[in-house]
């Protein structure tokens, strides 16, 4: 009798530990889902950020250009930029 109790109660343990691992399973599974969006989406934030900075650098050296080649040909900003 005392072996019947021990084994049911082993069994009983194998099988909560069973369960549990899949829900560690699962909820390991949910928090590497979740980091994975949070990376795309802080992806594509960096990647609107390198965009923007990369036009507000383009319009500066455009604009530098432009005081250059003015002060070269001795004409105003406005008419280098149209040239």
């Amino acid at each position: 009798m005392r072996k019947i109790i021990l084994a049911a109660a082993a069994a009983g343990a194998a099988l909560s530990l069973t369960a549990c691992s899949e829900g560690t399973e699962e909820s390991a599974e949910a928090t590497v889902d979740s980091a994975v969006a949070d990376t795309e989406e802080n992806m594509d934030e960096a990647g609107a950020a390198v965009d923007e900075a990369m036009d507000e650098a383009a319009a500066d050296a455009d604009e530098a250009a432009a005081e250059v080649e003015a002060e070269v040909e001795n004409e105003s900003v406005e008419e280098a930029q149209a040239d």
